[in-house]
């Protein structure tokens, strides 16, 4: 048999003309599409899954990392701080602070991690459906973006699927917030995948939730022992040989409920999230070590006697796959000198996160006492990717040295680079201009008026 077939030309439906696509609806992609439409463009929003929230909702990652610090200041401010307090107004969230006198921090399992917005996923998920349909984004879901149609290095189209089959939609603008490059990928884009050399990502993770946790005993635990991820019992049990597992933390973190616990402790080595192949058989490997973990917990961790699986994620968390290769490369020396940039549209609070590709539980950054100011600058530039001139890739497909993904993948930060994103492309789809061509003085000043934190100074106010 070929490898290759050649299918038949085909007239595709163009369902109508956007000023703006945005493809992926998770954190970046809504806000993105937030920020083009309140600029007055015409958006549409295209997302694979059944639901808007991406990782935070499918994927049950349900805590909003990186956008403030643990004594409560916003670092992410616009459309990400926009969403949290409407959520906790709401009932559906929490903004936690540390507490000094505790030593165990329930929303984060040290001060450092208190700084995340825990939320319940199915709330969420209808609030987002609420907050875009108020602003008339239209909104097609469980519909893939698989192909674009360019003309002289600008984007005309991009080809959806979904159930009424292979369809089109014109876009003056679009942007690729599937976290992946896809878009930039068929657009012929240069990318990076994972490690440099063997190209290895950091492990995966299929998360689930457990309610009906005793969090007094669970804290009574890690009090006495000062030992919030069970590291010294997890080598016990391994010991013993009651832990089969390639990592050696345990990871929960209660969510707006007490006794509502997200398990953020699987990692899935071995996947290329940008391998359909290797997510499904990632997903089932996850399914079934839900099963065997939650039997460890139940069984050897305190507080964990009666827990009930109340959900196991539907998609999986992908740490990492492609970055765009852009004009501009944020490095790890430009983080860790604390570079200022004239062009920086947000910044992120969160330290450095890129568990190795092979020893999941080691951190090379963090273990190579490699010191970083606290807060990570995120320049404009570091969307634009080469060779399609009206494209922008917020998220963590971003132009950026491998390790500088630590602290820019989390959610709040991926949020204020979709909100400038859509405000850019808004901007370009009305002049018409590239968006390496925006103004990003003025761009900056848009956010500056929408409540956006762009300014260094501003930081340590």
């Amino acid at each position: 048999m070929s490898d290759v077939i050649h299918l038949p030309a085909r007239a595709v439906t163009v369902l109508g003309a956007w000023d703006v696509v945005v493809c992926g609806g998770g954190p970046a992609g809504c806000a993105a599409a937030l920020a083009a439409r309140r600029a007055g463009a015409s958006v549409l929003l295209v997302e694979g899954q059944g639901q808007l929230g991406g990782m935070g909702t499918s994927g049950l990652v349900a805590h909003w990392l990186g956008g403030r610090t643990a004594e409560g200041r916003w670092i992410v401010g616009g459309i990400f701080k926009e969403l949290a307090t409407e959520a906790a107004a709401q009932g559906f969230a929490l903004l936690p602070t540390a507490d000094p006198a505790r030593t165990y921090q329930p929303h984060g399992w040290f001060a450092g991690l208190v700084h995340g917005v825990p939320f319940d996923p199915f709330a969420m998920a209808a609030y987002l459906d609420r907050k875009l349909a108020g602003e008339a984004v239209v909104v097609l879901l469980n519909t893939q973006a698989i192909d674009v149609t360019s003309a002289g290095g600008r984007l005309t189209h991009v080809v959806i699927h979904n159930k009424a089959g292979i369809q089109a939609v014109a876009a003056s603008v679009v942007i690729d917030a599937t976290g992946d490059a896809d878009l930039a990928v068929r657009a012929g884009c240069p990318t990076e995948l994972g490690r440099n050399g063997d190209h290895l990502m950091a492990p995966a993770t299929l998360m689930f939730h457990v309610d009906n946790v005793d969090q007094d005993a669970l804290a009574d635990y890690i009090g006495r022992h000062d030992e919030p991820r069970f590291r010294t019992l997890i080598s016990q049990l391994r010991a013993a040989g009651e832990w089969p597992f390639p990592y050696e933390i345990f990871i929960s973190v209660q969510l707006q409920e007490k006794g509502t616990m997200m398990i953020n402790t699987s990692r899935l080595v071995g996947v290329d999230g940008s391998d359909g192949g290797s997510v499904s058989d990632a997903l089932r490997r996850g399914r079934e070590e839900t099963q065997r973990l939650l039997a460890v917990m139940r069984r050897r961790f305190p507080g964990f006697a009666a827990a009930r699986l109340k959900a196991v994620a539907p998609a999986l968390g992908v740490r990492e796959t492609r970055r765009i290769v852009g004009d501009f490369v944020l490095t790890v020396a430009d983080v860790c000198a604390g570079r200022a940039f004239s062009d920086a549209i947000g910044f992120s609070s969160y330290g450095w996160d890129l568990p190795d590709p092979r020893q999941p539980s080691r951190q090379p950054m963090t273990e190579g006492r490699v010191a970083k100011p606290p807060f990570t600058p995120l320049p404009y530039r570091i969307m634009l990717p080469r060779g399609a001139c009206n494209l922008l890739c917020p998220g963590r497909a971003v132009s950026v040295e491998r390790d500088v993904l630590g602290p820019v993948r989390v959610m709040a930060p991926v949020m204020a680079m979709g909100e400038a994103a859509g405000a850019a492309a808004a901007r370009a789809a009305a002049t018409g201009c590239a968006c390496a061509e925006v103004d990003v003085a003025a761009l900056r000043a848009a956010l500056r008026e929408w409540g956006a934190v762009v300014d260094q100074e501003a930081l340590h106010v």
